[in-house]
């Protein structure tokens, strides 16, 4: 019998982490709870998971509830996890545990969950109250004007060259409120280098697809702290670049920074169920303060359109 018993635990121990998630994909429960959350499309989904950690190494080597965890989040909040279309991502991380006693550190490779710029559209189009709303990379011969007190004036007929000097959100709610937001290319490097472990390192979202992350990052920060967040926003603001240990209660833990997790949940906190004022205003971004030193420096903003016809988009003047 103890021979038994033995045999099993090697057999266990030598599954893959990959053999190791479509058991527990297989299991009645999880299966459950993921038709309960995605009704038909569930079976795709699911599917559509397994392949995804098939084909990343370090993916499939994660471990598997990280993976299931993260995939929650993605079908609570309705988005697909294709990476080529954007909406959301499972990522790797190799999470350090130090060493007690003397003993040295450990690596653990764990998922993370990661929010697409497009994924934080769709969030605000189901939402019903925008009119609006879109990101862009800014080029050279672009910015025509950059005002503290009148705004910012774009021509996107002048473009002199493919160089990228920054990035820009903007949406409009249907009440007529709208909100500008843009960040030079300096500061998106600034922004990125201190608030993710990647962004310096060989591989990761930000060097295979720097603009979708740069879009993301000015769209995440003009929504977080400017518009009316409903309940699936909220979500996606707090579980994006986290490790999830639950997707019921939303037990997460940040790997990049947990400054950021903060500023962010105190932003949800102090403004997601505020009305807001009928104006509109742009914010200049030139690094991210801590959040009990921040203050905020408004002016009228100008409107993002991204078709070149449109010509100079200038701020209304009050």
């Amino acid at each position: 019998m103890s021979h038994e018993v033995s045999t099993q635990q090697q057999g266990v121990a030598t599954k893959t982490q990959a053999q190791i998630l479509k058991e527990k994909l297989n299991n009645d429960v999880v299966k459950q709870k993921f038709a309960e959350v995605l009704g038909k499309k569930a079976t795709g989904f699911v599917a559509s998971l397994l392949q995804i950690s098939a084909q990343n190494a370090l993916l499939s080597k994660a471990d598997p509830n990280s993976i299931i965890q993260s995939a929650m989040v993605a079908a609570t909040l309705d988005l697909p996890l294709n990476a080529n279309l954007g909406f959301a991502y499972i990522i790797p991380y190799n999470v350090k545990t130090k060493g007690k006693g003397g003993q040295p550190d450990t690596f653990n490779t764990v998922a993370q969950f990661q929010m697409g710029y497009k994924g934080f559209i769709q969030l605000a189009q189901r939402s019903g109250q925008f009119k609006t709303i879109s990101s862009a990379p800014i080029y050279e011969g672009q910015l025509v004007e950059e005002n503290p007190l009148t705004g910012f004036v774009f021509d996107f007929k002048r473009k002199t060259s493919d160089t990228v000097i920054g990035y820009a959100a903007h949406f409009e709610l249907l009440n007529g409120f709208a909100k500008t937001l843009y960040m030079s290319k300096g500061d998106m490097d600034k922004h990125g280098a201190k608030y993710s472990k990647t962004f310096s390192q060989a591989y990761g979202l930000w060097k295979t697809d720097y603009d979708s992350m740069a879009n993301k990052t000015v769209l995440k920060l003009l929504l977080s702290k400017f518009a009316p967040l409903s309940i699936e926003m909220q979500t996606a603001q707090l579980t994006d670049q986290a490790i999830i240990n639950d997707a019921e209660t939303l037990d997460v833990t940040y790997t990049d920074n947990d400054d950021a997790a903060t500023e962010v949940a105190n932003e949800i906190a102090e403004n997601g169920n505020k009305d807001l004022v009928d104006i509109e205003e742009a914010e200049v971004v030139k690094d991210e303060p801590k959040a009990e030193a921040k203050k905020e420096e408004k002016v009228p903003s100008a409107t993002i359109n991204n078709n070149p016809s449109a010509g100079i988009n200038r701020s209304p003047r009050f």
